[in-house]
């Protein structure tokens, strides 16, 4: 007859499982959905900004992406700001901001280098700006939100 330590082990019970990967890095997963719902509403900003200044303005499509790059960064430093890091930020308002905004400099040639290639080979994504703004803002996102965690909000 096997002993205990032959027989196969019942598995495991994935809620004892979630709970115990929830124990030990909750706070991390928390940040990190936090970063990406402040992320949507960054790209609703990007988008409305794009859209307003194509399709309202007429300016051109690489020239409004570039701009309400900054737009939406601003928009989500202050949300990561004030709810994604709370607590976390030190020193002056305006030098946090700029810091954000030079230490994402990464996620931004990431984001926009898409943005623009995809605008430059892409009648679809000329018509539909949507896409390419996603997509940039996809690829992004990983970079950015190890950036604002080590070097914005420590």
């Amino acid at each position: 007859m096997p002993d205990a330590t032959t027989l196969p082990r019942p598995p495991a019970d994935p809620k004892h499982r979630l709970n115990s990967l929830l124990d030990r890095h909750g706070p991390l997963a928390r940040q990190i959905l936090q970063f990406g719902v402040v992320g949507v509403c960054g790209f609703l900003v990007d988008n409305a900004f794009v859209y307003t200044a194509h399709f309202v303005f007429g300016m051109g499509l690489i020239l409004a992406g570039l701009l309400s790059f900054f737009v939406a960064a601003t928009a989500n430093w202050f949300l990561n700001r004030v709810w994604t890091f709370r607590g976390a930020s030190t020193g002056a308002v305006h030098h946090e901001w700029l810091r954000y905004l030079a230490t994402n400099a990464v996620g931004f040639a990431l984001n926009r280098g898409v943005y623009i290639a995809l605008i430059a080979t892409s009648t679809l994504c000329v018509r539909h700006p949507v896409i390419p703004l996603a997509a940039g803002s996809i690829v992004a996102m990983g970079i950015n939100f190890v950036m604002s965690r080590r070097v914005v909000y420590r």
